[in-house]
């Protein structure tokens, strides 16, 4: 079974106003919403299950998912009395996953070139979780061995390290003192169900990075690098223009 968690809670702040009569997810791009989108995109590639979280403007959501078949078994996960975060809504939505088969992870407001089949292939059976990277500069970055394996985080304006390793944390380098590699990370990646158990310990309210960070050492969280990568992040009122000519170019 492959199967997608879509993030739709978020409050969508630099939407105003669209996003003072309507959630994020429901905002249009091309004549349609920005979950139609991902989840069309799910259906072709091959997903049978897909769970959705809601919080701001729930019930348009839920209506919406009613009214519209997208030929896929399609669950909900209510976060109205709580926003729990990137880390803490996976948390929570555990119960709707089959634990076989890895899940790709998804914002709702994120559109790429991303091709989900190549990427579901990505994910070896041994592997806890796969994190989708790319090249790209920004002001944080995901540290990863020549292999590829997690190993921390960096904000390059501050100097903060964040990472289970002591080494990390006060060098910046591997133990052999080599330098880490830095990549940005997408936010797209794929879940092993085997995590949820790692997850009792955590709060109900986190950010899956952190979650990462805290079990790198002994879990194995790797990265890809798509150099072509194409991603837009439709969050502010300026973007959407520009995501409509995005969409037809892809």
């Amino acid at each position: 079974m492959k199967q997608a968690m879509v993030f739709a809670a978020g409050l969508g702040t630099r939407l105003k106003p669209l996003t003072d009569t309507m959630p994020k997810a429901l905002v249009r791009v091309g004549e349609k919403p920005l979950l139609w989108h991902i989840l069309t995109k799910l259906t072709a590639a091959g997903y049978s299950r897909v769970v959705v979280n809601v919080h701001h403007f729930a019930d348009q959501i839920v209506d919406y998912l009613k009214t519209n078949d997208f030929g896929m078994d399609i669950r909900i996960s209510d976060e109205r009395s709580q926003l729990l975060e990137t880390g803490g809504g996976i948390k929570k939505a555990g119960t709707l996953f089959d634990d076989t088969s890895p899940i790709l992870i998804h914002n709702v407001d994120i559109l790429s070139n991303v091709d989900f089949d190549w990427f579901a292939q990505q994910h070896e059976a041994d592997e806890e979780a796969v994190l989708l990277v790319s090249r790209r500069k920004t002001k944080r970055y995901l540290l990863f061995d020549n292999a590829m394996r997690l190993m921390g985080w960096i904000n390059k304006e501050t100097g903060e390290i964040k990472s289970p390793y002591e080494y990390v944390r006060r060098t910046g380098l591997s133990q052999y003192g080599e330098p880490l590699n830095e990549f940005a990370f997408s936010g797209i990646h794929s879940f092993s169900p085997r995590l949820f158990t790692l997850m009792d310990r955590f709060p109900d309210r986190f950010p899956i990075i952190d979650f990462y960070l805290s079990i790198c050492h002994r879990s194995k969280i790797v990265g890809v690098v798509k150099d072509d990568l194409r991603l837009l992040d439709v969050g502010k009122l300026d973007t959407l223009d520009e995501a409509e000519k995005f969409i037809t170019s892809l």
